[in-house]
């Protein structure tokens, strides 16, 4: 007998041209889900919709910014008329921004003078327009989605959310400040929000990735199987299963938390995926 959980459910995926959330989205859709794929831009959306729709699934392009509660209002009214109360939210969007990263791991005398090496870029040295723009993607891009469906959830008597975490909101990767300060501040949203909504029968957890393959990821840590870079090949030795996420390792863990009859009694947890990067520490 086949599982109707999720049949028609309304699910909305944020960030869901990414390469984590695009096949999330995509299993969802495959569970029987009417599934929104949230995103700033309109031809990776399209490319995950004909996926879906190939494989005989029902979704929906909605181009938006996480940011902007006016425009993820307007959508979350318009799924409300046309498919009914949004059931499931994943709040995928978010992401770094080099400008927002720095090149040294420590202070430098050098930042404080006018002859620094160049490429070099310092604490004192962040493009700070570009910091707050990580910040606010990462951090109000998972409180208004939170906020415009979660008041969907409540009016309908429950849902879940899924909030995505990370390795830095644990301890701090080098480099990667604005992205980290995100990161730590959404697992305790995550807990904040799941003792304010449980009231309202929602329950919010987090996801919290290890290091996972993207296009990105290749060119800062290269691959097992084609050679790493040094940071690479730090990330693998601080992995006891010794290799990097791929975005299906992800979809067991989503689903589950999603389902009430699997994970009901939690809520307020952020879980890793990580292939145990957090059991070593290093030394």
């Amino acid at each position: 007998m086949n599982d109707t959980y999720f049949q028609d459910q309304v699910a909305v995926v944020t960030g869901a041209g990414g390469t984590l959330c695009s096949v999330i989205a995509c299993d969802l859709a495959e569970r029987g889900a009417r599934v929104a794929l949230v995103g700033r831009t309109p031809a990776k959306l399209q490319v995950v919709a004909d996926k879906i729709t190939a494989a005989g699934g029902n979704c929906r392009i909605a181009s938006c910014d996480v940011t902007d509660e006016r425009g993820m209002q307007q959508l979350a009214d318009e799924l409300l008329a046309d498919w009914g109360p949004c059931r499931f939210l994943v709040n995928g969007a978010g992401g770094n921004n080099i400008k927002a990263m720095t090149t040294l791991t420590a202070f430098d005398a050098s930042e404080l003078g006018d002859a620094r090496p160049e490429g070099q870029v310092g604490f004192f040295d962040l493009d700070m327009e570009m910091f707050e723009q990580v910040l606010n993607t990462n951090t109000l891009g998972t409180v208004i989605p939170s906020r415009v469906f979660g008041r969907q959830m409540a009016s309908a008597g429950g849902g879940s959310i899924v909030n995505f975490a990370s390795m830095n909101s644990y301890c701090p990767l080098t480099r990667v400040p604005a992205y980290a300060m995100a990161k730590a501040a959404v697992v305790n949203l995550t807990e904040w929000l799941a003792a304010y909504l449980a009231a309202a029968n929602i329950r919010v957890n987090a996801v919290a990735p290890g290091f996972f393959v993207n296009a990105r990821s290749v060119q800062y840590l290269g691959s097992v199987q084609s050679g790493l870079t040094p940071r690479g090949q730090k990330v693998i030795d601080h992995t006891p299963m010794g290799r990097f996420g791929e975005a299906k390792d992800l979809l067991g863990c989503v689903a589950w938390l999603l389902d009430d009859r699997a994970s009901g009694f939690i809520t307020g947890a952020t879980i890793p995926v990580d292939g145990g990067f957090l059991t070593r520490s290093g030394v």
